[in-house]
């Protein structure tokens, strides 16, 4: 049905799909136009999100509304960490630094996902499903492009998990939230936010390595 929050976001959202896709950055990384050092900037970069989002998490498991979206099994910064390792070594932590872009995001995604469900949801819907849906063509371009056989792209790969059955779950979960139409639009709101913090960061990295 168009009415469901579903059906909503994946209209309201069509546009800064495709300004992301614009951005050009990622397309470089798939085609191998860009040095694995522009990969392994992106990777820093979903650290700090991620970071900020998984804390997140925590603070909001026992939320009536905000813990059904709280998937262990989703948990990237373990995969991430063993990129970084792999990528610079064990010193990894010494070696990224958050672009400013960056620090934004996370900003904003501490101030959201801490303090509301609706702003802990929209953030967690963003990367998330990015990750399930275009993530996943991402991934497999990135260890074509850059000869990676498992270890430095573990980010994108979810272990156990279907992607296509548990992205049709999370938005069979969405349209049984309990929101009112100005809840909806305040989602949506904070989604398309962070849509657009996200497209900050690629703008940052594309003008570093391109």
């Amino acid at each position: 049905m168009a009415d469901r929050l579903s059906a909503r976001l994946r209209q309201d959202t069509r546009s800064a799909h495709e300004a992301a896709r614009a951005n050009g950055f990622l397309d470089a990384l798939v085609t191998g136009l860009l040095p694995w050092e522009a990969y392994a900037d992106l990777t820093a970069q979903h650290w700090f999100l991620y970071e900020a989002l998984e804390l997140a998490a925590r603070t909001m498991a026992d939320d009536p509304v905000a813990r059904a979206f709280v998937f262990p099994e989703l948990v990237r910064l373990p995969a991430l960490e063993a990129d970084l390792r792999f990528l610079h070594g064990p010193r990894w932590s010494y070696r990224i630094a958050a672009l400013p872009a960056t620090t934004t995001y996370c900003t904003r995604l501490r101030y959201a996902a801490n303090s509301h469900p609706i702003g802990f949801v929209a953030h967690h819907y963003t990367r998330y499903l990015g990750d399930l849906s275009g993530g996943q063509y991402l991934g497999r371009g990135v260890a074509r492009a850059y000869g990676l056989n498992g270890e430095g792209h573990r980010f994108f790969i979810f272990d156990g998990i279907n992607p296509d059955a548990l992205t049709t779950y999370y938005r069979q979960l969405l349209d049984t939230l309990p929101w009112s139409p100005y809840e909806q639009d305040e989602f949506i709101t904070e989604v398309l936010e962070a849509y657009r913090l996200n497209i900050a960061v690629l703008d940052d990295l594309r003008r570093r390595w391109t």
